[in-house]
């Protein structure tokens, strides 16, 4: 890093060291003064430390930085494009949250355990707004640049938030609240999302708006439509595809290294190998029928529910039933091909198996019906599943 980065490093190290803030600010206070968005994220991209460990000091290392950021000059996003509607809905949860306490103080009902559910109800859909930067902004960062391997950070802080929200709730169920815990809680909260804006707003997008391109923005604007749009009104979906952007917006090819041939998709490329492999592992048996009711394809698992040869490609799928069958895959098919249905579920018990066996409607971005697949699954395991599982199983 260069000097000026040096010093403010220093200056942070000398802050989770305890160090007396006001004298190192003496010290470093012009490399401070000549921050950017861009050198916050190469900063906390310098600690190799948990984020459990740099979360303690990071809002106050904003309020230090809070007056070079805020004066920091960056072209604000156009109108309709991928930033401006994920402003838009930080906008949307200040409203919320000012009309919280606005109310709240004029009825004086701030810990009215309906108003605070009602209020965790409205915050929740916030949680579209952070996956799209966990699933969309943040992967496109880190592969434009090794600056950003800071987002971790913030997504702990997502996360943080997150369990809040989820104690508040335990909180509140409780048949008498301790209200004590709640108004410390409903305080932690209000923090917490104010600081998860005023972070957004001051660091990430400035910074994403200088290591992203316009062709990146567009690419992320349309994978946003896959989630809500917390707050405002849903926009319009442009015209386009993902496939467009492939390659264009900092993916990798998957066959680069071994001089295979990809496969484009709309959420990626995959080598036919890949492909098949994918297929095959899946922890069901898998079998295609085309829209002239031909079987095109079937997956080769090591453990086949139902036994597939392939002398059974391009069968009348009619003919690969008893007779007194028949009749249900002439209905399933009608059904799938007049839109009346787009799945159909069976299960049975077999040979001390519990099988579950779907058929779904595979239909175009048009509707235009394309075929039936039909997935079938052992899940005896599945059903006997209780309680929780969050930990690695023991290595055998």
């Amino acid at each position: 890093m260069e000097e000026r980065l040096n010093q403010v490093k220093a200056f942070i190290d000398g802050m989770m060291a305890q160090d007396d803030v006001g004298k190192m600010y003496k010290v470093y206070g012009d490399a401070i003064g000549q921050l950017t968005p861009r050198d916050v994220f190469r900063l906390m991209s310098s600690y190799e430390a948990p984020p459990s460990e740099v979360l303690p000091f990071v809002d106050k290392l904003v309020n230090v930085f809070y007056k070079p950021l805020k004066a920091y000059e960056w072209k604000r996003p156009a109108e309709h494009t991928f930033l401006y509607y994920l402003t838009l809905e930080n906008d949307g949860l200040t409203d919320v949250l000012e009309q919280y306490k606005k109310l709240s103080a004029e009825q004086n009902t701030l810990l009215d355990p309906e108003r605070v559910l009602t209020l965790l109800d409205t915050c929740a859909l916030y949680n579209s707004h952070l996956l799209k930067l966990e699933n969309i902004l943040f992967p496109y960062l880190e592969r434009a640049s090794d600056d950003f391997r800071g987002v971790k950070i913030l997504w702990s802080m997502h996360d943080a938030t997150r369990q809040l929200m989820k104690d508040m709730r335990q909180t509140l169920s409780e048949i008498t609240p301790d209200y004590d815990l709640l108004n410390a809680q409903l305080g932690a909260l209000f923090f917490k999302l104010y600081g998860l804006i005023q972070k957004q707003t001051l660091i990430l997008f400035p910074a994403a708006s200088t290591a992203l391109d316009e062709k990146t923005f567009e690419a992320m604007h349309l994978q946003s439509f896959d989630y809500e749009f917390p707050y405002i009104e849903a926009p319009v979906r442009p015209a386009g595809s993902l496939k467009t952007f492939l390659g264009e917006a900092g993916e990798k090819e998957t066959g680069e290294k071994t001089g295979e041939e990809t496969l484009s998709f709309e959420t990626g490329r995959l080598t036919v190998k890949q492909i098949e492999m994918l297929i095959n592992h899946l922890p069901a048996d898998m079998t295609f029928v085309d829209a002239f009711d031909k079987v095109a394809f079937f997956s080769n698992g090591k453990h086949r529910i139902f036994p597939r040869s392939v002398a059974v490609i391009g069968r009348d799928v009619r003919n690969c039933h008893p007779a007194e069958s028949v009749h249900v895959v002439e209905k399933i098919l009608e059904d799938f091909k007049s839109g009346a249905k787009d799945q159909e579920d069976f299960w049975l018990q077999m040979n001390g198996q519990f099988i579950l066996i779907q058929y779904f409607a595979v239909r175009d971005e048009s509707g235009i019906y394309m075929g039936t697949l039909e997935v079938s699954q052992e899940i005896s395991d599945i059903k006997a599943l209780t309680g929780e599982k969050r930990l690695l199983s023991e290595s055998e």
